[in-house]
C-alpha cells in the first residue's frame, strides 16, 4: 500500500476519491483551503509556497492535485484566484517534487481542446495536443493547458514522474450549487427552486456519473505509467438540452422557465472524448446512464437542500 496526499480533498471529486483510496488500504493525507478536524488533514492554499512546503514535509508515494479554481465563468470573474491557484500553485508543487520525489497525478480538463477543426461528433483523442495547435477560448482552459506545459517542462528539466487526467463533465451527488458549477448541478437546483435557467441549443457533451469516475482515478496509483495523459469521460454523447429535458421530466415540470439561447461565449459546441486508453490501462467503465444518474443526483440535492 502507498502513502498518498490528496490536494483538494474536500471537493466534489476529492471527497469520494479519498474514501475510495482509504477503502483500498492506502495511508491517506488530506489538504484543502478550509479548516477541518479530520484525521491526517492539513489546511493548505496551494498558491502559498510555505503552506505547500509544510504539507509536503513528509514523504508520499503519490500526490493527487485536485486543488484548482474550476469553471469558465469563474475564471473570468475571479481570474486572480484562478491563475494563482491553478498555475502558481502547480509550480509550487513541481518545485517540491524535485526534492521529494513523489509521483504526481495532475488534473487537467476537457477544456484544453478548445474547438479543434474536426468533423461533427469526432472523438477528441489525447494525441491531439501533440499533433495540432489547440486554441483554448477561456482563462480556465488556458490555465489548464499551461499546467500541462508546466508538467512537460518539469519532466524534461527535472525528470519528474507524473500522469495527467483530462476530465469530461463529471456530475452527481456532492456538488453544491453556485453559479459557477456544472450544468447538471445548475439545472437541477434552478428547476427545484422553479427559477429560470439558460440552455444553449446545439451544444453537445458526454456526461459521466461520479461513481463511474472514482474507481478509475484510484486505479492510477495502482497502475501508474509515467507520462501518460488520459481522457476520462462517459459514453452518452447528447445535446445539453437532453439533460435539461430529463431533469424537468423527473421533476414533473415543463420548460416554461427555460431560456433557450443559440450561443455561449467562452464555450465550445462539441466535446466527445476517446476513452480507449483509460478503458485499457485504468479499467475505466462508465456504465451509469443519464436516466439513472440524473434521478440519483436529484434525490441527493433534494435532501441536501431540504426540498420537498
Amino acid at each position: 500500500m502507498s502513502d498518498i496526499l490528496v490536494l483538494g480533498s474536500e471537493g466534489v471529486v476529492g471527497k469520494p476519491l479519498c474514501a475510495e483510496l482509504e477503502r483500498r488500504g492506502h495511508t491517506l493525507w488530506r489538504a484543502d483551503v478550509r479548516h477541518s478536524d479530520k484525521r491526517n488533514y492539513i489546511r493548505c492554499d496551494v498558491s502559498q509556497y510555505r503552506q505547500v512546503e509544510e504539507v509536503c514535509c513528509r514523504k508520499y508515494d503519490y500526490v493527487y492535485n485536485l486543488a484548482a479554481e474550476f469553471g469558465r465563468k469563474n475564471g473570468e470573474d475571479y481570474y486572480e484566484q484562478l491563475w494563482n491557484t491553478n498555475v502558481v500553485g502547480l509550480k509550487h508543487i513541481l518545485r517540491l517534487q524535485r526534492s521529494k520525489g513523489f509521483r504526481l497525478i495532475q488534473f487537467s480538463s476537457s477544456e484544453i481542446y478548445g474547438e479543434p477543426p474536426l468533423a461533427e461528433g469526432a472523438y477528441l483523442e489525447e494525441k491531439l495536443s501533440d499533433t495540432m495547435a489547440l486554441k483554448q477560448n477561456n482563462d480556465y482552459a488556458i490555465s489548464k493547458w499551461v499546467n500541462e506545459l508546466q508538467m512537460r517542462n518539469a519532466a524534461i528539466v527535472d525528470g519528474i514522474e507524473a500522469v495527467t487526467v483530462r476530465l469530461f463533465n463529471a456530475y452527481g451527488p456532492g456538488e453544491y450549487f453556485t453559479p459557477y458549477r456544472s450544468v447538471v448541478c445548475q439545472f437541477i437546483y434552478k428547476a427545484l427552486k422553479k427559477e429560470p435557467f439558460d440552455v444553449f441549443l446545439g451544444y453537445k457533451r458526454v456526461f459521466m456519473y461520479i461513481d463511474d469516475l472514482i474507481p478509475t482515478l484510484a486505479n492510477i496509483a495502482d497502475r501508474f505509467k509515467q507520462g501518460r495523459v488520459y481522457n476520462i469521460g462517459g459514453t452518452e454523447f447528447v445535446e445539453v438540452k437532453v439533460v435539461s429535458d430529463l431533469i424537468l421530466k423527473n421533476l414533473g415540470l415543463n420548460d416554461a422557465k427555460v431560456r433557450y439561447l443559440p450561443f455561449e461565449k467562452h464555450n465550445t459546441k462539441s466535446k466527445r472524448p476517446s476513452i480507449k486508453l483509460a478503458r485499457v490501462e485504468l479499467g475505466h467503465n462508465p456504465s451509469t446512464p443519464l436516466t439513472v444518474g440524473i434521478p440519483k443526483t436529484i434525490d441527493w440535492m433534494k435532501e441536501a437542500y431540504g426540498f420537498r
